[in-house]
């Protein structure tokens, strides 16, 4: 029996977030030309690493116990748990923030007003979901079904 360095549902799912994660921080730098870490290890933006670790995850485990077993059940309705929230309940987040923190510029402007300003990319639109699904269905087939 083998331990949990042998786990490969959880490292197609681990791997399937961590290039998710390094995309995310590629793409930010090719479309604005500049480099910012926190898109390597952030929420939100394109694609959503979330939807690729819970895909990858429920696609692994579906593969390993089988498409009609409780596990998969469980790891399908998680991950879809999972993505609904990042495509509504944070995005809808992000958006607040946004309006929230024009608010404060605009009625502040130039006077002193100590505040933290919100953090606004949270969510995630609904193709960064799909692509992040993809990208972990991907990653979930391709390590755990050649194993």
């Amino acid at each position: 029996m083998g331990g949990f360095s042998e786990n490969t549902v959880f490292w197609s799912a681990f791997l399937a977030w961590l290039v998710t994660q390094v995309l995310k921080g590629l793409l930010f730098l090719i479309k604005q030309k500049k480099l910012d870490f926190r898109r390597f290890v952030g929420a939100g933006g394109m694609p959503s690493s979330h939807s690729a670790f819970v895909s990858a995850l429920a696609t692994g485990v579906g593969l390993t116990d089988g498409w009609a077993s409780t596990n998969f059940a469980l790891a399908l309705v998680f991950a879809l748990v999972v993505m609904y929230d990042a495509a509504g309940v944070r995005l809808a987040a992000s958006k607040q923030a946004q309006v929230l923190n024009k608010m404060v510029q605009e009625l502040f402007g130039e006077r002193e007003f100590h505040h933290e300003r919100l953090k606004e990319l949270i969510g995630h639109t609904p193709v960064e979901v799909i692509v992040g699904s993809l990208l972990g269905v991907f990653f979930g087939w391709w390590l755990v079904a050649a194993k």
